[in-house]
Formats: structure tokens, sequence, C-alpha cells
């Protein structure tokens, strides 16, 4: 079965242990190592699985953002997808709105070129963590969107059931193609890169679109004024704790219950 799947990948610095700089408010990325967001690696696996499971298919990791985001598509190819694209559009992808506007036109220019059944997302990101472009895409797009989905089951190439993930327990929901879905975590277990993958990736040909490709720049300037991040602190450092004292441990309880009370804890 000829499907079509799309994989939207992002990258994000590999450690949260970002420094802020007080003058911008912004994260000290310079010397940071980057690489594909740990949340989207499980949206690569589920598509190199739904590959392996029909034959035919073809799978294309799709970044948004500065040129160096192609690393992040690399790092996709390396655990086993086909192709690999990149919209070039720095700054985008500190808007979820933006990056929506980006990752939708660029998604119908590989529709275009390949009717596209599936589009994958992590379920979020450990940079921006809004969790929103996967439905902000689907809703520029006009399909339907299915998020924190921990199963396809039943799939063809006009429908899908997918087990969705809610505070209750699990919906079972049928949805039509094409459509995007987001995964969680519980979806599967990411293999890690093959030798053969990385000289797959290290080779590969990428797909190139820039604004004059996509025309949406006007656009996506507006969406970026619209939210914007205005800036970054540091969390505030936890206070000294208290010691309380005693001659025996049922003192120490008693003094314990002394201070709980005070602060209106008990």
């Amino acid at each position: 079965m000829a499907f079509n799947i799309v994989v939207c990948v992002k990258s994000t610095p590999s450690t949260t242990a970002l420094a802020v700089d007080p003058s911008t408010g912004k994260a000290k990325t310079d010397g940071i190592q980057f690489g594909i967001n740990p949340f989207d690696e499980y949206a690569v696996e589920e598509a190199v699985r739904l590959k392996e499971r029909f034959p035919g298919a073809k799978t294309t990791a799709l970044a948004l953002g500065p040129e160096s985001a192609d690393g992040a598509v690399r790092e996709a190819i390396a655990r086993g997808m086909d192709a690999g694209a990149v919209a070039v559009l720095p700054g985008w992808e500190e808007s979820p709105y933006a990056a929506a506007i980006g990752l939708a036109k660029a998604i119908l220019k590989l529709h275009a070129e390949s009717p596209v059944h599936l589009v994958l997302f992590g379920k979020s990101t450990n940079d921006m963590a809004s969790g929103l472009v996967g439905a902000l895409v689907a809703a520029r797009l006009d399909w339907p969107a299915v998020i924190s989905v921990k199963k396809i089951d039943a799939l063809d190439e006009k429908e899908a059931t997918v087990h969705r993930m809610m505070e209750d327990g699990v919906d079972v929901v049928k949805t039509a193609l094409p459509a995007v879905i987001g995964t969680v975590k519980e979806i599967n277990e990411p293999r890690l890169p093959s030798l053969k993958g990385k000289m797959a990736a290290k080779k590969a040909a990428l797909k190139i679109f820039k604004d004059s490709d996509l025309g949406v720049a006007a656009e996506a300037a507006a969406a970026v004024k619209a939210v914007a991040l205005e800036k970054l602190s540091p969390l505030p450092p936890r206070p000294a704790g208290v010691r309380v004292d005693g001659a025996s441990p049922q003192d120490k309880a008693k003094k314990l219950v002394e201070i709980l009370a005070e602060r209106r804890v008990i």
C-alpha cells in the first residue's frame, strides 16, 4: 500500500540547562549542541514502523528554521526515514503560529508532488513546549487532527483508527485521511540510528523550500508579532530549608507540627 507519510521534526538544544542572557532575555545557545527534538523521535519511529508494516510506503522528515535545521532531518533519516526537506525560514520556529504557516505550506508542496496520507508530530518540543503546532498545521490544511495518540491501529488509504490518550482512559478514534496525528511517548520505543542510516543521512539530498517557494512571509510576520516570546528568565533559587532540632524524635515531630500549623500548612 503506497502510503506517503510526513514527519515534522525540529532542531532543538540537546540540553535544557541553558543560561539566559539578562540583557536580551534570550537563551545563550553559542557552543550548544543541537539535535532532533526528543519527542519527535517517537513520531519518526512510528513512521518507520508504518513503512515496515506497509511495504512501499514513503516517509519524509520535514523541518522548519535556519539552514542548520537540516541536522534534525538528517538524524531522522539516520533512524530510518527515506527522505528529507527543510523550509529555510529562520526565526519562524520561535513562534508556533508562524511555524504552522510555513510547515503547512511546505506540506502542501509535498502533497502536490505525491499525495500525503499522514502527517506525524511529537507531542511538543523541549524548547518552546507549546504543543500547538500539530493542531495549527491541521487547521491550516483543513485536515482532521487527532492529538495524544498512543497507537495507530487499522490503516488504509482512506481512513485510520487510532487510540487517543485521555485523562480518564483511552478513546478509539476513526479519522479520514489525509490527517494530522500527534504522538505521545507511549506509542513506541525509538530505535538508535544505525551505521547504514548515518551514511545514508550524510549523503541524502534534501528538498529546500525558501519563502520564494512558499510565499507566506507577510502572513508569518504578522503571526510572529501577534504572539511573541518577550523574554526568558531562570528559575529563582530555592530558599534554604528549615532544620528542625530536638532532643528526641518525638520532640522534633512536635516542633515540626507547630511549624506547619504556624504556616497554615495543616
